[in-house]
């Protein structure tokens, strides 16, 4: 079966997307990885693959596992659809936990699918949510790295070919998408992927999350990993 890997790079080569790759020295080589990266486009997923040059076991999102032909194609690219809003949270740490377990790559993007459905411009991030945090503090894996990535675009073609409602018959559990307006679909022309430092989970940061400054420890490390990703995109887009 063709690698993720492989049919991330066939997928840029066959849209024609140049992509530039900035700090390509600052991904761990082995070991257990979290990525965490801003999210614009269907094309990012395949674009971190290629940039960091490892299969990237990201998260989707539910109705992505419930369209067949949709359900293939994101299966095939090692990703694994989140589960319904009340088993959601546990089903991902399960997942998430054992793939970092034996040392691969988790992929997550913390803004979720908003992005995806409301056109941003590029710069633009929303807030975080904190269940990355959470899992790399949870997880039980030494030398774990969380390791931030910006994609900053440069040039781009958008389309919008399907009203958001239809999503809903997928995932009517999702509120996004049971608004008016059409789905937008963000192509990359010339895109820039810039690799922020890699973040090591420390012992002290996981005793605290045991305890009392547990909220605190999972603020600063969201904070932490956003702001990067912001510089990075600054860095980029100026």
């Amino acid at each position: 079966m063709t690698s993720p890997l492989l049919i991330s790079r066939q997928m840029l080569a066959l849209l024609g997307t140049r992509t530039f790759i900035y700090h390509q020295d600052r991904v761990p080589q082995d070991g257990a990885v979290l990525v965490v990266s801003n999210h614009r486009s269907f094309m990012d997923a395949p674009l971190l693959m290629t940039a960091l040059d490892r299969t990237i076991r990201f998260a989707c999102h539910h109705y992505m596992g419930q369209v067949p032909v949709l359900r293939e194609f994101v299966t095939r690219m090692g990703c694994f659809p989140l589960d319904t809003p009340d088993q959601r949270q546990r089903s991902f740490f399960h997942q998430a936990t054992q793939l970092l377990q034996s040392q691969q790559v988790v992929g997550i993007f913390p803004e979720g699918a908003e992005p995806m459905v409301q056109l941003t411009h590029p710069k633009d991030m929303g807030e975080f949510q904190r269940g990355f945090a959470h899992l790399a503090l949870r997880a039980p894996v030494q030398d774990l790295a969380i390791l931030p990535v910006a994609i900053a675009p440069q040039s781009e073609l958008t389309t919008s070919p399907f009203p958001l409602k239809l999503l809903s018959w997928a995932d009517p559990s999702e509120p996004l998408f049971n608004q008016s307006g059409w789905h937008p679909i963000v192509f990359y022309q010339r895109v820039n992927v810039s690799i922020g430092r890699p973040i090591w989970l420390t012992d002290a940061q996981r005793q605290y999350y045991s305890g009392k400054h547990a909220r605190t420890v999972v603020t600063d490390l969201t904070a932490q990993c956003q702001a990067e990703i912001h510089d990075l995109l600054s860095e980029c887009l100026n």
